[in-house]
């Protein structure tokens, strides 16, 4: 949730803010009006709690009918006082909820994907003497995807990974664990169903999101979408000791998501699925130095994909583009030689103090204060479409898959056949 200080004492900045993500600006206003409201029916409440504690006083000193009769009306008037603070306050959280994150200044402004702006590009584009073929129907002929034994025991958007497929699925997995271990990131591997108000906390069930959740109405859970939403709760209601900043993770999750509103896109294949696996990586920072910590995560993840080889380009994402928890995000776009065009692989997000305050996650400044850390996230491997990268840019005449080098020791072979 977003700093309710800062919305009071700066409305204009996130009215503007918000807009650039293409939200209604007159959130903060209505905000603003329930919180005032709130406001004063709390403060009238504690008065009629202070007026309370002093006729009790004076009633322990002995009964007094008019003592008496007034601990009663006060005592009616505080039940009723507080059913409407709690209803006032009910609605201003549901509004609070409503108000994304705001971002850095110096985003990039725009409406939509189109407007996002490319940092730089890296790698080699591969050069072939045949013409290079989508990943799918080399997966298929090789038989290390089947999407038709899928679709068939659990439907559409839905994938196998066999035999050499499986095998770079979990290469990918521990070059992405050994290249974090050596940078001080704990391996963990989180559970992949979260509590709502603890999804809620994380940012997670805001606006449009909550109908990319899979629910569990009989446990009263949800199915993550990322290893990030069980990653961040891991420290929830604890305090660090600054100089233990920043905490990094490694995670491994199964991930599960609707992909609702996205029909007719991407619905073949291993890119845009329901369910698949991702290594996350994961920052609890001092706010002084997450803008420095972003950094260090996006370079990470280039370092991983300049291990495969692969040619990517770095995108920073416009406000209209962005997400709705993030104060800043990049992309890692990979090459994809069959489509001939770029294809988002990665996100790299600093969410600032907005997903701590919403899971009291915080640590102690040097003069002993309990300040929100910042949080960041950023995809380690996305493993569907690392695969897809891998095939299209190592693919030969003969159709078979080279392996990169990188990965060549975890999967014990040179190349798929």
């Amino acid at each position: 949730m977003l700093n309710v200080n800062l919305i009071r004492e700066n409305p204009e900045a996130v009215k503007q803010g918000i807009m650039k993500k293409n939200v209604d600006g007159k959130l903060v206003d209505k905000f603003l009006k329930l919180d005032e409201t709130w406001r004063a029916k709390t403060k009238a409440l504690d008065e009629l709690k202070a007026e309370q504690n002093a006729v009790t006083k004076e009633l322990s000193h002995g009964p007094k009918e008019d003592l008496i009769s007034k601990a009663q009306l006060l005592k009616q008037r505080i039940a009723d006082i507080e059913a409407e603070c709690d209803a006032a306050g009910a609605k201003r959280k549901e509004l609070l909820g409503r108000i994304p994150n705001v971002p850095f200044e110096d985003v990039p402004v725009g409406k939509d994907e189109t407007e996002n702006k490319v940092v730089r590009e890296v790698g080699k584009k591969p050069k072939f003497d045949f013409e290079p073929k989508e990943y799918l129907p080399l997966a298929e002929k090789l038989g290390i995807v089947n999407l038709k034994k899928a679709s068939e025991v659990s439907g559409s958007r839905f994938g196998y990974l066999v035999g050499d497929a499986a095998l770079l699925e979990f290469a990918l997995v521990q070059l992405a664990f050994d290249t974090a271990r050596e940078e001080g990131f704990v391996p963990v591997v989180p559970p992949v169903m979260i509590k709502p108000d603890v999804y809620a906390g994380m940012g997670r069930l805001a606006a449009d999101q909550k109908e990319e959740r899979y629910y569990l109405p009989k446990d009263e859970l949800y199915l993550v979408g990322s290893a990030e939403h069980t990653v961040g709760p891991l420290h929830m209601h604890e305090v660090f000791e600054a100089e233990d900043l920043p905490r990094r993770y490694i995670a491994f999750s199964t991930c599960f998501r609707r992909e609702a509103g996205s029909y007719g896109k991407d619905t073949k294949g291993i890119l845009r699925v329901h369910q698949f696996d991702k290594v996350e990586l994961f920052s609890f920072s001092h706010p002084e130095k997450s803008e420095e910590e972003h950094r260090f995560l996006l370079s990470l993840q280039e370092r991983l994909f300049q291990k495969l080889e692969i040619p990517y380009r770095v995108v920073a994402i416009c406000t209209g583009d962005m997400g709705w928890t993030d104060a800043r995000q990049f992309d890692i776009e990979a090459w994809l030689p069959g489509e001939k065009a770029y294809r988002e692989i990665t996100s790299c997000s600093n969410t600032t103090d907005f997903q701590a305050r919403g899971i009291n996650a915080k640590y102690k400044t040097k003069d002993g204060k309990k300040e929100f850390v910042h949080m960041l996230n950023a995809t380690g491997f996305a493993i569907g479409r690392t695969l897809i990268a891998i095939i299209e840019n190592n693919q030969t005449k003969e159709g078979t898959i080279r392996v990169p080098k990188a990965l060549q020791r975890y999967l014990g072979k040179e190349e798929i056949q």
